[in-house]
């Protein structure tokens, strides 16, 4: 039994209180409150008996509730609409999270509650991420948020930052699990992207209770939410023992698929990727590549949604200056600088459409030569 069996012996208000209160014993943590469920079938039950079953210093928690704690999370979720306390087991909590070992008893979510059901692509990275590793995140997450993905990753600075902002430019909702409870916003330069995010059809998630702030350990833990919540993670920059590895090695624990962007050599940054494909990730250069690894998942998933319009489902026309760019380009290979004296464009301006387009498969490039890949958008001009 699970806390969606909440009628009958306790109301739902009761069984939520009690969840919380559970939530807040210290040291109790998924894998005992999971055992207490298992064991008494309701958070208020095990809340009531559970005690004889956990050490002294666990225990003392379940005699003494932090009723006060429980009251200021049901006055988070009343301040305002879009905000909703999950127990685990209950409709609407994210049916891959669920499935994970370590599933957190309780989410607190802010935005589309839909969105968490949603198949999603979580894109993690360094915090100090280059220029174009920034850009390579935006362009991936960008597509692939306009091909129906939702994009998930950490809030953080660097990749996570450029992954909820390309998913933002590419029309999808994207998801941003926090290491904070869920009125707080870490780094705080991000509370215009965290509100960008639920404005524009996304989603605040934690596990932590309203008023937790910034802990270390808080961020590992966050990880396997990001993980759990999709079908694959891309890692984009990552040096060797950054917490982006731990995330991917969550996934792989998860049966989730992992995929990876090579880089330089002589980029500090590329080692933790070239170290995931060494180890069996998915070398990834286009973000069909993606899609075409998570098909036979996604299409489960796709059918049990609703339609989409028809206007929904037609692709997505190019700019313009992608399109006067591949007309520029022509059917022989160029490089940045013939592209830039043809286009009237700045070298920068060149170079982050040519990636937009190097991932949407309409060029490929070799030796610092780029030449088209004879996919034709549909809203060409090109005439026979």
């Amino acid at each position: 039994m699970t806390a969606l069996a909440t009628e009958g012996a306790f109301g739902a208000e009761e069984e939520l209180r009690a969840a919380l209160a559970l939530g807040r014993v210290p040291g109790l943590g998924p894998q005992r409150y999971a055992m207490l469920m298992e064991r008494f079938g309701y958070a208020a039950e095990a809340l009531r008996q559970g005690a004889p079953l956990l050490p002294a210093r666990v225990a003392a928690g379940l005699r003494n509730p932090d009723w006060g704690g429980v009251d200021s999370d049901l006055a988070w979720r009343d301040a305002s609409q879009g905000r909703v306390i999950l127990l685990r087991g209950e409709a609407g909590y994210p049916p891959l999270l669920a499935s994970i070992d370590s599933a957190p008893p309780l989410l607190f979510v802010q935005g589309r509650l839909a969105l968490l059901a949603e198949p999603q692509l979580a894109i993690v990275g360094s915090r100090s991420a280059s220029a174009l590793g920034g850009e390579t995140a935006f362009a991936f997450a960008r597509h692939l948020s306009a091909a129906g993905l939702a994009i998930t990753s950490g809030l953080a600075l660097g990749i996570d930052a450029a992954a909820h902002r390309g998913a933002l430019a590419g029309g999808g909702g994207t998801i941003a699990v926090l290491g904070t409870g869920p009125d707080r916003v870490y780094p705080a330069r991000h509370r215009e992207l965290a509100h960008a995010v639920v404005a524009q059809g996304g989603a605040l998630v934690s596990e932590f209770h309203p008023g937790t702030g910034v802990r270390a350990e808080h961020f590992p833990r966050r990880n396997r939410i990001i993980s759990g919540l999709a079908l694959g993670t891309l890692v984009v920059e990552a040096a060797p023992h950054s917490g982006s590895l731990i995330t991917a090695r969550l996934a792989a624990e998860q049966g989730r698929e992992v995929f990876a962007i090579p880089g330089s050599i002589h980029n500090p940054l590329a080692r933790g990727c070239h170290r995931l494909i060494k180890e069996g990730a998915k070398l990834v250069e286009t973000a069909t590549d993606i899609l075409e690894e998570l098909a036979p998942h996604l299409l489960p998933l796709l059918a049990a949604l609703p339609p989409l319009a028809a206007e929904e489902r037609a692709e997505s026309p190019l700019p313009m200056e992608a399109r006067q760019l591949l007309e520029a380009l022509g059917h022989a290979p160029a490089s940045v600088d013939q592209l830039t004296q043809r286009c009237g464009l700045t070298a920068d301006n060149v170079s982050s459409i040519l990636l937009s387009l190097e991932l949407e498969g309409y060029v490929t490039s070799a030796g610092g030569q780029y030449v088209r890949t004879g996919k034709r958008a549909a809203d060409e001009t090109e005439r026979v």
